[in-house]
């Protein structure tokens, strides 16, 4: 610039104040993907009171092992020819119903879907195994009537069942109450047909005299053939008052 010459005026700065930048483009964010030993933690689903109440009442009735889905009837026919026998294998097989289920549930994330049913009937041999102990043990006469239906609660229908469809996939409070529903369930059947052929084959219920010393015994329904007739005359009364009623 030469001597003399005028400065230039300077610049106006602007008052307003100044634009925000703007966004960089980004990708839409998507759920963070558990990745194995990334350290990422699931929460557990969470079950409510509802949950545990509607898996406890759909074993009892609405998916009765007995009188809904037929399984489970080599030991109801079987040892039901008094109401303390069925009470009895109920209660059995209730309580190996209800431990196979809280073991699976808390081992279903080590068991390799390939061998997923031997490991289920493992563990299940191994509570029918206490209880047969357990009933020879402390109940000797009542594990003599019983005889080998005790062992074959293992490859029960319904305890396989439940272990495979229900507690390999839930939680252990939900397996719990399924458990016990199912349980609950099939003691009731086993008890139901018991006190019925006892009632009408002996003329007692749990041993105690119902009918008069007059009556005379009805052997059919000790009989083999008088546990298919019982079941299923018991089966269509069911199904004729569950009609009637709309449930």
């Amino acid at each position: 610039m030469e001597p003399g010459t005028p400065n230039p005026p300077p610049l106006a700065l602007a008052t307003g104040p100044a634009a925000p930048p703007a966004p960089a483009p980004h990708a839409a964010s998507a759920p963070a993907t558990p990745v194995s030993g990334s350290g990422t933690v699931l929460a557990p689903p969470s079950v409510t009171v509802a949950d545990l109440r509607a898996d406890l009442v759909r074993g009892i009735w609405r998916e009765n092992g007995v009188f809904k889905q037929m399984l489970g009837l080599c030991p109801t026919l079987a040892v039901t020819t008094t109401a303390h026998g069925g009470l009895a294998m109920g209660l059995a097989t209730m309580a190996v119903i209800v431990a196979s289920n809280a073991s699976v549930s808390m081992v279903r994330g080590f068991i390799p879907a390939a061998v997923r049913i031997p490991s289920f009937i493992v563990i299940i041999a191994t509570f029918v195994t206490v209880v047969d102990l357990a009933m020879n043990a402390f109940a000797h006469e009542l594990h003599k009537t019983l005889g080998l239906f005790i062992p074959l609660i293992v490859v029960n229908c319904i305890v396989l069942g439940r272990a495979d469809a229900f507690a390999s996939k839930r939680p252990l409070s939900r397996a719990l109450a399924d458990g016990v529903g199912v349980g609950l369930g099939f003691t009731m059947a086993l008890l139901a047909l018991g006190i019925v052929r006892e009632l009408l084959g002996f003329g007692s219920v749990f041993g105690t005299a119902v009918f008069p010393a007059s009556y005379p015994p009805f052997l059919l329904f000790v009989l083999p053939p008088g546990a298919f007739i019982a079941l299923g005359a018991m089966l269509a009364l069911m199904n004729r008052r569950q009609a009637r009623l709309g449930v």
